[in-house]
């Protein structure tokens, strides 16, 4: 593979994925961009591994497992340090895209030189059902925006390479994608959105996301960790909860 040419790096974290990896595999093999992707195993201990292996024959999949479980902000940051594209897109192991999400969002990352974008997503079950409940998103992302209601769900994310090498994820224990975006916001002027549901997203019982006291009581912790008071936290955080209520309304 001739590494000047790729203009996408996917990156996947996984853990016992069995289930639903293929779907995501798939899915990145069908996009139109010249990509590689990245699979980082956190020390699976399910058959992810194997169901992994037939897509290594082609030599734009690359394999990494784990010598130790160091947690999916860990394993991200490691496969944008693999990364040999300008942008650097996320995908969890239970999630997939349409075939047209990377044409679409880099085609839109280089009209506009953006830093970060994100795509709309709908909802599927734990049994890959799809939902047809969409949830959209703003096609411009500012840094105050961002921080009432965080748009951009990761599995949707493409990021310039240069850029997210300056903020790794960290705080696995809070929101550690939201940090990160927080982060890059700012400094730089906006995120940009595609409203289109290019991200088939799965809810996953026991997940941090499904859980919504625990992810609430993460999102205050991360307007303390970008260094907001407590009153200012808690001003963020009702436009967070009332969001999340219209969310899945």
């Amino acid at each position: 593979m001739d590494m000047d040419n790729i203009e996408v790096s996917v990156v996947i974290p996984v853990y016992n994925c069995e289930k639903y990896i293929a779907a995501a595999l798939s899915s990145v093999k069908e996009q139109k961009t010249k990509w590689e992707c990245i699979i980082i195993d956190d020390c699976s201990t399910d058959g992810t591994a194997g169901l992994i292996e037939p897509f290594l024959e082609d030599t734009r999949f690359r394999y990494v497992r784990n010598e130790s479980n160091m947690g999916v902000a860990a394993g991200r940051n490691l496969g944008v340090s693999l990364a040999q594209g300008r942008y650097v897109a996320f995908l969890d192991g239970d999630d997939y895209w349409t075939a047209d999400k990377l044409e679409k969002q880099y085609r839109l990352m280089e009209d506009k030189q953006a830093v970060i974008s994100s795509t709309g997503r709908e909802l599927m079950d734990e049994d890959g059902s799809l939902s047809g409940r969409i949830i959209g998103i703003p096609e411009i992302i500012s840094y105050k925006k961002l921080l009432r209601s965080n748009v951009l769900n990761t599995s949707g994310v493409m990021v310039r390479r240069d850029v997210i090498l300056r903020y790794p994820m960290s705080q696995d224990h809070l929101h550690e994608d939201y940090i990160t975006w927080l982060m890059i916001l700012r400094e730089y002027d906006s995120a940009y959105g595609i409203n289109e549901p290019l991200l088939k997203y799965r809810v996953v019982k026991g997940s941090k996301s499904s859980d919504k006291l625990k992810s609430a009581k993460m999102t205050y912790g991360v307007y303390r960790y970008m260094g907001y008071s407590r009153l200012r936290a808690l001003y963020y955080f009702c436009f967070y909860a009332v969001h999340g209520v219209l969310k899945y309304m």
